[in-house]
């Protein structure tokens, strides 16, 4: 494999490029490394690569002459890559996929990045190496290097090493020990000194799937697990934060037709089917509120159906999502509540399927993202207000500490039945990859 670095720092290369099993793979040809400096192209006698922005604006910005003459200029170039923030996540599969090339070529930008007429010119893939900024291409360059060539044949000396490695097979690698047995009154695992190669495998197995539930679970989504792999991640998973979570569904007020604010009916099915999304991602509770006497006892009408009637001997499950069920006959009243469950006021946070506005015609803020809420979920009570009929009134905007964005709102019909809505609030706040 024939790595070319497009750099404006070839020095800062050296030491890595020269160290461990890289520099014994270069020696053994399995990797090869050539640098190209965008400086040696130019033209005058500042050797200048870099330019003011057009627009105006802080720094600078790379030149394209000297790139694409330094590119054009490459007799291996193979695929082009740069090292830019936008580009396709370096993940483990990308790594696999780019280490079946001959020759790579690292474009590493500096400055204010490239200028974007480059992708235009030719054919650069744009490649990301994590969220943060670095000051230029080169780290990211490195990563990438390192990423892909360990997986050429005989870079680890025995090649399956890199089979059981963090994100080889979709999880986080489990950990690892070695002599002492014990240090400081820290133990190694049992298993791993039992001799028994079946009980040392599987418990390899259980502490990669409880490393990856832990701190990457959304790679589970991706990862190949059997009945016995899900089974056993459902019995470590004991905290839940739904436990903070509570819905309110709100009848009253809420906009009805032609932007009026009034009331909406119960509807048994929105109760069951809330009820039972409440129960599968194991909220605290659900309020169903209307100022309507008639309608409260409708609803505990329903409820002492299917809590103590013939309903919970025939259908246990869904008796045990409708305990979750309490009528209010107001927002604040579902407040009260929940702040005498948890101790704490809840933070209210409203949903939308149009931009939030308030009484006077202005958006409601401050508006609120999922990972923000799962935020608060971490150290209170949360209260996630649904509307029904057209949605919440802005006198109920009003009462909300935050307003989630519209799950559609890149979509002109952004329709959803409440019960779906709940449905898919609830799953990107507290699903399983969240």
């Amino acid at each position: 494999m024939l790595y070319t670095f497009v750099t404006l720092f070839p020095e800062w290369f050296a030491s890595p490029l020269s160290t461990g099993l890289m520099a014994r793979a270069r020696e053994a040809g399995i990797v090869d490394f050539a640098f190209v400096n965008p400086r040696d192209m130019t033209h005058d006698r500042h050797r200048t690569v870099d330019d003011r922005p057009y627009g105006g604006g802080p720094g600078m910005v790379l030149m394209l002459e000297p790139l694409v003459e330094a590119l054009r200029a490459l007799p291996r170039p193979g695929r082009m890559l740069a090292l830019s923030p936008d580009g396709r996540p370096l993940t483990q599969a990308l790594a696999r996929e780019l280490a079946a090339e001959p020759a790579l070529t690292l474009i590493c930008g500096r400055y204010e990045g490239f200028d974007a007429r480059l992708f235009d010119l030719l054919p650069i893939e744009r490649v990301a190496v994590g969220d943060a900024v670095l000051n230029g291409g080169e780290a990211a360059a490195l990563a990438l290097v390192e990423a892909t060539a360990r997986l050429q044949p005989g870079f680890m000396g025995k090649d399956e090493s890199g089979d059981e490695e963090s994100f080889s097979r979709g999880l986080l690698e489990y950990p690892h020990y070695t002599r002492p047995e014990i240090f400081e009154g820290h133990a190694v695992p049992e298993e791993l000194l039992s001799g028994d190669h079946a009980r040392v495998a599987q418990w390899r197995r259980r502490q990669a799937l409880l490393h990856t539930l832990r701190s990457r679970p959304e790679l589970l989504d991706h990862a190949a697990l059997s009945a016995r792999d899900r089974e056993w991640l459902a019995a470590q998973a004991r905290f839940r934060p739904g436990k903070n979570l509570y819905t309110a569904l709100l009848h009253h007020p809420v906009r009805l037709r032609e932007n009026l604010t009034g009331t909406t009916s119960l509807t048994n099915l929105d109760v069951h089917d809330i009820a039972r999304i409440s129960r599968t991602y194991g909220l605290g509770g659900v309020f169903v509120v209307t100022p309507l006497e008639d309608q409260r006892r409708l609803l505990n009408t329903l409820l002492d159906h299917w809590l103590d009637g013939a309903g919970a001997r025939s259908n246990p499950d869904r008796a045990e999502a409708l305990r979750l069920v309490c009528p209010a006959p107001s927002l604040d009243a579902a407040v009260n509540a929940v702040s005498e469950r948890c101790g704490t006021p809840p933070c209210v946070v409203g949903t939308s399927a149009s931009p939030a506005l308030d009484r006077k015609g202005r958006e409601k803020r401050p508006a609120a993202t999922f990972d923000e809420v799962r935020q608060r979920l971490g150290h209170g009570s949360v209260l996630l207000v649904l509307g029904t009929g057209h949605g919440l009134a802005p006198e109920a905007l009003d009462r909300c500490d935050a307003v989630l964005p519209p799950l559609r709102w890149m979509d002109a019909y952004n329709h959803l039945p409440v019960r779906a809505a709940a449905a898919i609030l609830l799953d990107r706040l507290l699903g399983d990859r969240g």
